[in-house]
């Protein structure tokens, strides 16, 4: 169906181009025809005029003639290849077809008027000088055609290859996030399996409700694998399992702090950031210490400022240390928190470019937070 679909809109751009082709091989002759006839009575005689008619028809015959050598050059053109050369190599080419179709439109111009139809010479001057006078004009006229007949193709060409860039760049990008995901995944089904693991031993019917927890959490994370974004609410919901999780094996030393503003749940985020966030707050903030600590969630919507958009606002507060607000994918490169906060940053980047953001703040005193800020359009 996709093959099925680019055919079909490769013949709609192909039919469209042919239209395009003919108005304009068309109406630019038809200039030339009208400017031709105003200027008859202007030529001069050496005896009385033609009639109109019979210089009208001369002038639609020539026009003709001209309008089929263009015409007809063009799949030489195409065969030669001239539509994928550079204007170096193009340019005496075009002066040399010209040269040649401008002697071609002379030579039969003049043969089919003088020759054929036997028509009487009235022009005051020799018929070498006006053939020559024709033959440069055609020249001139022709290699005008050729320019513009290229220079389309050229940006056209151009255009196309925009297209193809910007086709490969959203394949990059598209394939970097998927790599950003598949790193994601199993780090935290690795730091889920190891509270698992912990608990196991201590209390088996607790270590069942472990096991559903985390059967969401593994059914999510594949689920919303396949998005770029899902909404806060569900990804809440993953955040409680995890948490309620962790608090069977930390029991007090976990405590959590909502604060969730109304009108923000149906919001969008990435799938799994979270999450990461979270998790990197639990196993960095509150694990290592002996009594553990308080994990602050917020969420909450940032009204639009002048030319921005307006953005959802989420934090992850636990204990900790921090000297100075640090960007997350440039600060904590090569850390033991980097891998899960990095990618996080490199998503958002990914998918936002410069309008989201994702910091380490040392805030509030004795905690350190990570802000994220997403733009809503």
């Amino acid at each position: 169906m996709p093959n099925r679909r680019g055919q079909d809109t490769a013949a709609k751009l192909a039919r469209a181009k042919e239209r395009l082709y003919v108005i304009c091989q068309m109406g630019g002759w038809s200039v030339f025809l009208l400017v031709q006839i105003a200027f008859l009575p202007f030529v001069d005689s050496k005896e009385a005029p033609r009639d109109k008619t019979t210089s009208a028809a001369i002038i639609v015959m020539v026009m003709l003639i001209g309008l089929l050598l263009t015409h007809y050059a063009r799949p030489f053109m195409t065969r030669w290849g001239w539509k994928q050369l550079g204007w170096r190599t193009l340019v005496p080419r075009v002066i040399g077809l010209a040269t040649v179709q401008s002697f071609l439109w002379t030579a039969l111009g003049y043969g089919c008027v003088y020759g054929l139809l036997r028509c009487p010479w009235l022009s005051k001057y020799p018929p070498w000088l006006m053939m020559t006078f024709s033959f440069i004009n055609g020249i001139t006229l022709l290699i005008g055609w050729l320019c513009l007949y290229f220079f389309y193709h050229l940006f056209d060409r151009l255009n196309r290859s925009e297209i193809e860039r910007l086709r490969l760049a959203d394949s990059v990008k598209e394939a970097e996030l998927r790599a950003l995901k598949s790193q994601i995944n199993p780090h935290f089904l690795f730091n889920s399996l190891n509270s698992l693991r912990a608990l196991i031993d201590e209390d088996a019917p607790r270590a069942r409700e472990s096991v559903t927890r985390l059967a969401n959490m593994l059914r999510y994370s594949l689920q919303s694998g396949q998005q770029e974004t899902v909404p806060l609410e569900e990804e809440l919901r993953i955040v409680e399992d995890y948490l309620a999780l962790e608090l069977i094996r930390h029991e007090n030393r976990l405590r959590v702090r909502w604060d969730i503003a109304p009108g923000v749940r149906a919001l969008p985020i990435p799938p799994m950031l979270l999450q990461t966030l979270v998790e990197n707050a639990v196993k960095y903030g509150i694990s290592p210490r002996r009594d553990g600590g308080e994990l602050a969630i917020s969420a909450h919507l940032d009204a639009p400022a002048a030319g921005q958009p307006a953005m959802l606002h989420f934090r992850v507060a636990n204990p900790g240390e921090l000297g100075a607000p640090l960007s997350a994918s440039a600060a904590l490169a090569g850390s033991s928190t980097g891998v899960g906060l990095r990618n996080a940053s490199e998503r958002l980047k990914l998918l936002y470019g410069d309008h989201a953001a994702l910091c380490l703040l040392a805030e509030p005193p004795g905690c350190v937070t990570a802000d994220v800020r997403i733009p809503l359009s």
